[in-house]
């Protein structure tokens, strides 16, 4: 047996003002977009904004329905609709933030496992990392660089793929 460690790396900054200005400008544009969430049950308003290679900003917000496993997330939204209006530009950065008016979120709202997964997916189809920019109502703002700085072991699409052994 072996014991083995994994890595990760991550910026922290206490307010958005050491940021760079495009990431500055995605978070606001996620800030808008909780707007338009719609979050009866769980009252956690998410929203996302992702920039393309062209300079294009697309936004999402999460879409919960009553029967759970149909609503959907603010990345996925915003992610699969840039890829979908823009299929050959590239995601450059993504930003995550969350609302509530129940209670406070003091701390950076990281993408839930579907949406890591997701986001891996992207960013192999693109042969490129994406910049990863979340932030709560208050308190400290993370940035990685690339998904696999928030799932170090994701399932990849060599996974999928068997090769033959000869005997």
């Amino acid at each position: 047996m072996k014991v083995r460690n994994i890595q990760i790396q991550y910026e922290e900054y206490q307010t958005d003002e050491n940021l760079r200005e495009s990431d500055r400008v995605l978070i606001k544009k996620a800030e808008k977009a909780l707007c338009n969430a719609y979050a009866p049950y769980s009252e956690f308003k998410v929203g996302a904004s992702v920039l393309l290679n062209n300079g294009k900003l697309i936004s999402g917000s999460n879409q919960e329905n009553a029967a759970y496993p149909s609503g959907l997330c603010a990345e996925r939204v915003a992610l699969f609709h840039a890829k979908s209006k823009y299929p050959d530009s590239v995601i450059d950065a993504i930003a995550i933030t969350a609302s509530s008016d129940n209670f406070d979120i003091n701390h950076p709202v990281t993408p839930c496992g579907a949406c890591r997964q997701v986001i891996a997916e992207v960013e192999s189809r693109q042969n490129r990392e994406i910049r990863i920019i979340m932030k709560g109502q208050r308190g400290d703002i993370y940035v990685v660089n690339g998904i696999s700085n928030l799932l170090p072991l994701m399932f990849k699409e060599e996974n999928l793929k068997r090769s033959k052994t000869k005997k």
